[in-house]
């Protein structure tokens, strides 16, 4: 194999598995991903494409016999096997696969791929995999042609009862525990939570790696540990991509050390990436205080957006990397990268030819949506937050400066903020995408049938989401950003388990403050002039309370008792009076 990259195309249904695969494959550097493909019709077609150009451009294709529950979905992908290898009989196909029945796989390989190999497999083992199916050789659970990597890549196969017993009990008993710690690093990531809590999850989360770690111990046999073994339950979810950077709280940061790992930009970007793949398998409902542009559409629709925004954004990255640009250039490149990037997602996201009817004209969608850009940069992307810093961060490895403090690339802190800070520019973009949508395009029809969320499809309900949002436009122009600045503290939108939510980090902004004029300066000067009467007016409405209740309770209170108890008085004597005298008058 010479030293140029492996080309690889990816053929999967799932976007976010494709996602998370090509993060974490582009990370290495003989490996490149040159296409990928939802289904067989469009995988063929991109071959053939990139055939006319070079012949040699695929090395070698990956695929996904369908959504691996499907019968139909699994003869689909066994015909496109067979057409692979009649049209490209020297192009090598792997098939990287969640089915474990042999028979499909036996099938597979009588349709002409060269191997298999199961999701969940550690990204070390499969990049050996890769380099030896694309060599010519095969690859088959514990069966490999060439003898120089079988101790690479065979998987464990106990030889013992006992052995199988002792493995199948440390599975089950791993799985449990990764199922717990699911759980509770979802909840440290939660938004707001209260200190208390999150120490005691963050209890929770050391004892359960320890539990781990000693069950590793106890029944992995010591042949086993030399030799690599299958993700658990946690790596099928994603099965390839690297761990996500956990969360780490204030009682764990403590323990753990504070210098960064040696990692490449590229490094940093693959954890950032695959840690934000991984939350967009959370529920995306808006649980923020404020109405989102995203809100009216589907979830499924959400979820594709943002993973199509994540996708361009990793291709920019790539670019950017190539050019080896400088820190002053990335300066004046920022405003040009959002733009490229909202333009490029627009593009693909709606189709660039498909087309509406709107009245008697037939309109390119993309066209129109992307006819007014200036709009879009003013009023959403100019306003994302710390931006210059996270390409600075994922392109240079520069250390990152948030919330007035400075971590070191590479470090837990600064990996945890890196991550809030993509999170909210990716949900800002799909806001920004789907803006000129509600400006031009809101009331078609096939639009709605396509993207909306059922509750939102009326007329009447989707122009009071229109209206919503308009005066959320106006609020923030006059009041909500002019208080944001003058309590120099950003907005961020993040993934949480319970939907995308809303938090506030600290961020000195002086110079905007300067800058106020008109409305949003009156707002600073309004909100200064309450904190300053604010307290003695209060001291006043003490002092004018106190006074209050004292005349109310000593003065009129004993009044009006003293009062109410002579008429009590009065009332029992004169009943009293009034006895006396017919007892008295009675005969003897």
């Amino acid at each position: 194999m010479s030293d140029r990259p492996l080309k690889l195309l990816l053929v999967d249904q799932d976007p976010i598995f494709r996602l998370g695969l090509r993060v974490a494959l582009e990370a290495m550097p003989n490996i490149e991903v040159v296409s990928e493909a939802p289904t067989d019709t469009a995988a063929l077609q991109i071959l053939a494409e990139l055939a006319q150009i070079n012949p040699n451009q695929v090395d070698l294709v990956i695929l996904e016999l369908g959504n691996s529950r499907s019968i139909d979905s699994q003869q689909q992908g066994l015909q496109l096997c067979q057409q692979l290898k009649a049209t490209y009989p020297t192009l090598p196909t792997l098939l990287l696969s969640a089915i474990p029945d042999a028979g499909l796989i036996m099938a597979a390989r009588a349709a002409g791929v060269r191997g298999y190999c199961p999701k969940g497999t550690p990204i070390s083992q499969l990049v050996t995999v890769i380099e030896a199916v694309a060599a010519g050789n095969s690859y088959w659970l514990t069966e490999t042609v060439n003898p120089e990597i079988t101790s690479s890549v065979a998987a464990v196969t106990p030889r013992l009862p006992l052995a199988k017993w002792r493995q199948n009990l440390h599975l089950s008993s791993v799985n449990y525990i990764d199922h717990a710690l699911q759980e509770v690093t979802a909840q440290l990531q939660t938004p707001g939570l209260p200190i208390l809590d999150r120490a005691i999850l963050a209890g929770k989360r050391r004892e359960l790696l320890a539990s781990r770690w000693l069950l590793n111990q106890v029944l992995i046999l010591p042949q086993e540990k030399q030799q690599p073994t299958l993700t658990s339950s946690v790596a099928k979810s994603l099965p390839i991509v690297p761990p996500p950077i956990p969360t780490i709280s204030a009682s764990d940061s403590q323990q753990t050390s504070t210098s960064p790992p040696l990692l490449s930009p590229r490094a940093l970007q693959t954890n950032l990436f695959a840690a934000c793949i991984n939350k967009l398998q959370f529920p995306l409902n808006n649980v923020s205080d404020s109405i989102l542009e995203i809100d009216i559409f589907r979830e499924a629709k959400k979820r594709e957006l943002l993973y199509l925004i994540l996708q361009k954004l990793a291709q920019q990255l790539d670019a950017l990397r190539n050019a080896q640009i400088t820190a002053n250039q990335l300066v004046e490149l920022q405003p040009v990268i959002l733009h490229d990037l909202w333009q490029a997602v627009i593009t693909d996201f709606f189709g660039k030819f498909s087309r509406v009817q709107v009245g008697k004209r037939n309109l390119e969608i993309v066209t129109v949506l992307l006819q007014n850009p200036g709009v879009v940069q003013t009023a959403i992307l100019n306003k994302i937050p710390l931006g210059l810093e996270l390409f600075s961060y994922l392109l240079l490895q520069t250390d990152l400066r948030v919330e007035h403090h400075t971590y070191p690339a590479g470090s837990s802190e600064a990996n945890f903020h890196a991550e809030m800070l993509l999170e909210n520019l990716i949900i800002q973009v799909a806001n920004a995408v789907v803006q000129p949508l509600l400006n031009y395009l809101a009331d078609i029809e096939e639009i709605k049938q396509d993207f909306y969320v059922k509750s939102l499809m009326s007329t009447r309900e989707l122009e009071r989401f229109r209206n919503d949002l308009s005066w959320k436009y106006r609020l923030n122009n006059y009041v909500t950003e002019a208080k944001a600045i003058f309590e120099s503290r950003y907005e961020l939108l993040v993934f949480a388990p319970r939907g995308i939510a809303q938090i506030s980090i600290y961020a000195p902004r002086n110079d905007e403050l300067a800058q106020l004029s008109g409305v949003p300066l009156v707002v600073t000067l309004g909100l200064e002039f309450r904190d300053a009467i604010a307290p003695r007016l209060q001291s006043l409405l003490s002092v004018l309370g106190s006074g209050i209740v004292f005349v109310l309770t000593q003065i009129i209170g004993r009044g009006l008792g003293l009062i109410g108890r002579g008429i009590i008085q009065g009332i029992g004597s004169v009943s009293f009076d009034k006895n006396f005298k017919r007892d008295s008058e009675r005969p003897k």
